[in-house]
């Protein structure tokens, strides 16, 4: 069996395989092919959404982990595709570098969160999917092909946010800058205080985002800056730290939960957020879990939530054990009114159609990825389901 975080998805495909080198992929790949079977790759499992499940083969690649090298001066780091994110902090960190961004969860793969367009916060930050400058990837013929700007672009624009439909990959070549210090403020305030003062907090800070608790109206809000100051050890809790970027920008997120985000249009977002709130408030009283909001660059990749345009994000949160479709479903609703686009590692309803309307890109990035792929090898159900 193979399940994801929260366990909400799962799947028994015929053969779940550990790489524990290229070659060893290489050779899964082939034989998967051989044998008429597709194959899905799996990182941490932390996608809410059916991108791994397979009857077929899945990969794991924990085993393909760690930093391969650093150029500093170049501002580039990398890294195999398996290593956790917080597996990438410390060992930058000693090179003197560190990521550009990162989200406040930091145990999913870094394939998956780049596969899925996995975000941070930030008015001038983008998502990572944007800081990947190569990809080394095991196609559908056993081999490994390296793409970036120079070399195969074509391929590299599209498999950047790839959703893992273009082959296995291995490694992964990523912006980085100079390490940095950053300090955190946390605070507590009615929506009605906090609502004015949003777009201001956005733009004064590097980072700033809220958790919005709608059975309370509360939201508990965060700003983080860069700084000259030291690390304070040991480093406190969320609201109050001072330390390097990897020990302040994530946080332990132990409630296992489904989770369904939308990219809104940046100057849209606060009235779309309103009419969440009001949603909420009349027809789901009893939820209990927040809604989170954050802000995200334009960026230029293809299936990026924030493909040319500056975005904010919401994500609606729901128990594990509670059925999410009535609130999911409604929320969707809203999100649509707005132009949303679905995060991919997390609950939407959005089918072929809908996602070529959502992104521009759509047709280019499929005729890309048959190009790379024209048998399917790399799809499962749900991608086969959305093939123009």
């Amino acid at each position: 069996m193979w399940s994801n975080w929260s366990g909400r998805e799962s799947c028994e495909p015929a053969e779940l395989r550990f790489a524990r080198s290229v070659d060893d992929l290489r050779a899964i790949v082939w034989q998967a092919a051989q044998d008429g079977r597709h194959v899905r790759v799996a990182g941490s499992g932390h996608s809410h959404f059916r991108l791994v499940p397979t009857d077929d083969v899945i990969v794991d690649l924990s085993g393909l982990a760690g930093v391969i090298d650093v150029d500093a001066a170049a501002g580039t780091a990398r890294v195999w595709a398996g290593t956790t994110i917080n597996n990438l902090g410390r060992p930058l960190h000693d090179a003197g570098v560190a990521l550009v961004n990162q989200g406040d969860i930091d145990g999913q793969s870094i394939a998956g969160a780049v596969a899925t367009g996995t975000h941070g916060t930030g008015r001038t930050l983008r998502n990572l999917s944007a800081s990947v400058r190569g990809l080394r990837i095991v196609t559908a013929d056993g081999d490994e092909l390296e793409c970036g700007a120079d070399s195969e672009s074509a391929t590299f624009e599209a498999a950047r946010l790839g959703l893992g439909a273009f082959g296995v990959v291995t490694q992964i070549e990523l912006a980085v800058v100079p390490a940095y210090r950053l300090a955190e403020q946390g605070w507590r305030a009615g929506y009605d205080e906090l609502r004015p003062d949003i777009g201001s907090l956005s733009e004064q800070h590097r980072h700033f985002e809220f958790f919005w608790y709608p059975g309370r109206d509360v939201a508990f809000s965060k700003a983080i800056d860069e700084t000259d100051a030291a690390a304070v050890y040991p480093v406190g809790n969320e609201g109050g730290r001072t330390a390097w970027n990897y020990e302040v920008l994530p946080n332990h997120r132990p409630h296992v939960h489904t989770e369904m985000e939308f990219g809104v249009p940046l100057e849209r977002s606060l009235d779309c957020l309103d009419e969440i709130r009001d949603l909420l408030t009349s027809q789901f009283p009893e939820l209990v879990w927040p809604v989170q909001y954050r802000t995200l660059a334009a960026d230029d990749v293809w299936l990026s939530q924030a493909y040319e345009r500056d975005t904010a994000t919401i994500s609606i949160h729901q128990a594990r054990n509670v059925s999410d479709v009535p609130l999911f479903e409604a929320c969707e609703a809203v999100f649509r009114r707005y132009d949303g686009r679905p995060h991919w590692g997390k609950v939407h309803f959005f089918d072929a159609d809908d996602l070529a309307a959502a992104h521009p890109r759509w047709s280019d990035w499929w005729a890309r990825r048959d190009a790379i792929d024209p048998g399917g090898l790399f799809l499962n159900d749900v991608l086969e389901g959305w093939r123009p």
